[in-house]
């Protein structure tokens, strides 16, 4: 019997949320074998370095004493280079570990671990492309066909947008009937979207997670090959300790000149930053929301996340809930571990400068929240904290460089403009002149440079010796591209030096950056819009020339990396935003990466099976209520769980019914209704047939036969007028 249910029969696992003040698991069950010198060198070297660039930027200021400007300047400089020597020393790692590790294809599956293993691949979706999404789901689940194990795929729906919805319905219909028969393909929308993304996987577990002991999260824009995921159950049955394991995906997919810059720095540079994080964390990594596989039962556990108190931004769901999720299941004991010898991960990056803005807001809003995960929770580790701790960094880091720019700015400004009291108050025979060192701030710059561009430096090296790199790409493509990546990071730098400290100051200010869905097109935007978006960037960068020119005019060019970059954001964003650019570029061969050359098959397979959706026809919601037939024949598809108390009244469903009684037509009541009402209606089949009797006829029944018809907008007819309506208003009645 072919098991057709848009879901499974539930299996409930309690969730409770997490107390942030409960302390570390008693015992710390599952403590981590690792090496404690490995965290202490990273941490040792990034503040030895930090101490001596500070030191050094010291004595470049302190030639004549500080001044009030120049200790504001030093503080700033020594928060930015922290982070700096950071990467510095990561990278260092990182390449030490990529070169000395295996190839991944040394390592052998055991059929008979992943055999006993039972596994979901979760799609959590919002209002995102519906052919995109479920020729994803299709493939994978082709892939995974004949695998030993057993494999489920699961889309788990928060689209709120009525005609994406039907759109989904009826892709739903046709993959579970193509789709394979031994990996079944289930989906659920819910009703009422509680707490976003994490909420989204919270219900899953909760009414479903006894199903399964492993969950492969997907983003709507991954793909995973088949021996990727394997390799993750093989990975998770052999260690009954491990909570999760991250892999390090690669972005595939964008062709605009942009998308192909992201796509080489994250197959350049990603697999030896992703090796240094796993170098020095070892078991206790961290979670990016995706392209990860997680214990089901730890997750339930361990990774309920409360509500902040408090309102948005910093307050209520956590949006960045990865991290943290990673940080509570150490907290319990379970280790979390970074596989970055686990290829055969990708996600598509966004298209755009003006796509990665909008996605970095939301996500400077995440890692602001975790200002205040820090300072409730108690019994995290101090990796985790150290985790949460970069998050927010990764953030701050581009207000702190403004600050230190517009800082010496007004240092050079006062210099130049003010007139200085050289003798001081008291008696003095020589003045005391506003100097600095020189030579030694030339010295400190170069340092500087260097240790700036030590990880791209790392990533050369890694694509010259790493065979696939060698084999795919070539030395001279790999050194032009990583000229090239460069060059372009150093004009879009500055742009995102201001976008990303706009997101800090708005999140700071409580602005709530919502939870918009992601674009992930290559349309580009036009030059107006481009121009509206980048006008902030282009205006600084035009002051601050300004300005230096004034001051002088060699310090203008030493500031013009910066502000080049900033007086161009405008054409350097619609630019890059081109498709026509970036296969301009990949005709030349710059910014070739291995996946030009061979396309990973997890998203070959996707985009072959795509067309299978382009001729969808989905219900239209007033077609829906008028046919009850159609009703019915989707009411497996619609879940039945409305998450309220017995007292709770869900507004736009109320909405939506009592709007009902003040429309004369199906085509009113549904411009009448605004998009939270018609999903509303659409969740609830009880809802849509009572909205359905009040337009559609209604016929009651007696021992003398037919007695009433209810025509919209009319009054009660007669009963001796009921044969001469009752084929116009009644077509689905069987003849007699």
């Amino acid at each position: 019997m072919t098991d057709s249910r848009a879901r499974p029969i539930e299996f409930p696992v309690s969730m409770p949320d997490q107390a942030f003040s409960s302390p570390a698991a008693e015992g710390d069950r599952f403590r981590p074998k690792s090496h404690a010198w490995r965290k202490v060198f990273v941490f040792a070297t990034t503040v030895l370095m930090t101490v001596w660039a500070t030191h050094e930027m010291f004595q470049v200021l302190s030639v004549s004493g500080l001044t009030l400007f120049e200790w504001a300047l030093l503080a700033v400089f020594a928060l930015n280079i922290s982070w700096v020597c950071f990467a510095f020393v990561n990278a260092i790692a990182g390449l030490g570990s990529a070169l000395s590790v295996a190839s991944p294809a040394d390592d052998k599956i055991c059929v008979s671990r992943i055999a006993r293993a039972r596994t979901v691949i979760a799609f959590p979706i919002y209002n995102e492309d519906v052919d995109q999404i479920f020729s994803t789901v299709l493939a994978t689940a082709q892939s995974l066909s004949n695998a030993p194990g057993d494999f489920e795929c699961f889309i788990l729906s928060d689209t709120t947008d009525a005609s994406i919805a039907l759109r989904e319905e009826a892709a739903f219909e046709r993959v579970a009937r193509i789709g394979p028969a031994d990996v079944k393909i289930r989906y659920r929308r819910r009703t009422i979207n509680l707490h976003r993304k994490s909420g989204n996987i919270r219900d899953f577990v909760t009414r479903w997670g006894g199903r399964y002991d492993y969950m492969v999260v997907y983003d709507a824009d991954s793909y995973m090959e088949r021996d990727a995921i394997l390799r993750l159950v093989d990975a998770m049955q052999a260690s009954p300790k491990t909570g999760l394991i991250q892999t390090i995906p690669q972005l595939v997919g964008v062709e605009t000149l942009f998308g192909r810059c992201q796509q080489f720095a994250a197959a350049l540079y990603g697999p030896v930053l992703g090796h240094g994080i796993a170098w020095w964390a070892q078991k206790e990594g961290n979670f990016w929301g995706h392209n990860a596989i997680i214990r089901v039962r730890a997750l339930a556990e361990a990774a309920g996340l409360p509500v902040i108190p408090g309102r948005a931004p910093f307050g209520g769901t956590i949006m960045s809930h990865d991290f943290v999720e990673a940080a509570m299941l150490r907290r319990a004991g379970w280790n979390v571990e970074v596989r970055p010898d686990i290829t055969g991960s990708y996600e598509q990056g966004p298209p755009t400068i003006i796509d990665m803005v909008t996605r970095d807001r939301r996500w400077c809003q995440g890692n602001m929240q975790h200002m205040a995960v820090l300072l409730k929770a108690r019994g995290l580790t101090w990796t985790s904290r150290f985790h949460l701790i970069t998050g927010i960094f990764s953030y701050l880091s581009s207000p702190l460089w403004l600050l230190f720019i517009c800082i010496g700015m007004l240092l050079s400004l006062q210099n130049s403009f003010l007139v200085p009291d050289y003798f001081g108050e008291g008696a003095s025979l020589f003045p005391q002149w506003p100097v600095i060192d020189s030579e030694r701030a030339l010295n400190l710059f170069i340092a500087t440079m260097v240790i700036l561009f030590t990880p791209k430096i790392c990533g050369l090296i890694y694509g010259l010796t790493n065979k696939v790199w060698r084999k795919d790409v070539g030395a001279w493509r790999t050194v032009t591209g990583t000229i090239s990546e460069t060059l372009l990071s150093v004009l879009i730098a500055p742009i995102l030096m201001v976008t990303q400290t706009s997101a800090v100051v708005s999140v700071l200010s409580g602005q709530d950056s919502g939870w918009a869905p992601q674009k992930r097109g290559d349309d580009g935007y036009s030059f107006l819009t481009t121009l509206r978006h980048n006008l902030p960037a282009t205006v600084l960068g035009f002051v601050l020339t300004i300005a230096a020119i004034a001051i002088s005019p060699i310090y203008a060019a030493w500031l013009a990396p910066a502000t080049i970059g900033l007086m161009l954001s405008a054409p350097v964003s619609y630019f890059t935003a081109k498709r026509s650019a970036g296969l301009r570029s990949k005709q030349l061969g710059l910014l070739a990466s291995p996946h030009d050359a061979n396309p990973p098959a997890s998203r070959t397979d996707a985009l072959r099976v795509r067309p299978r959706f382009s001729d969808l026809r989905p219900n239209r919601l007033a077609s829906l209520l008028l046919h009850p037939h159609e009703q019915q024949r989707r009411d497996y598809l619609v879940d039945p769980y409305w998450p309220l108390g017995r007292s709770d009244v869900h507004v736009p469903l109320a909405t939506a019914r009592a709007r009902a009684d003040k429309a004369a037509s199906i085509s009113e009541y549904v411009d009448m209704l605004s998009p939270a009402e018609k999903m509303a209606l659409l969740n609830s089949s009880k809802d849509m047939k009572m909205v359905s009797i009040r337009f559609a006829p209604f016929r009651t029944s007696s021992r003398r036969g037919w007695q009433s018809v209810v025509v919209p907008g009319s009054q009660l007819l007669p009963a001796e007028t009921t044969r001469s309506v009752k084929a116009r208003v009644d077509p689905l009645r069987r003849k007699p």
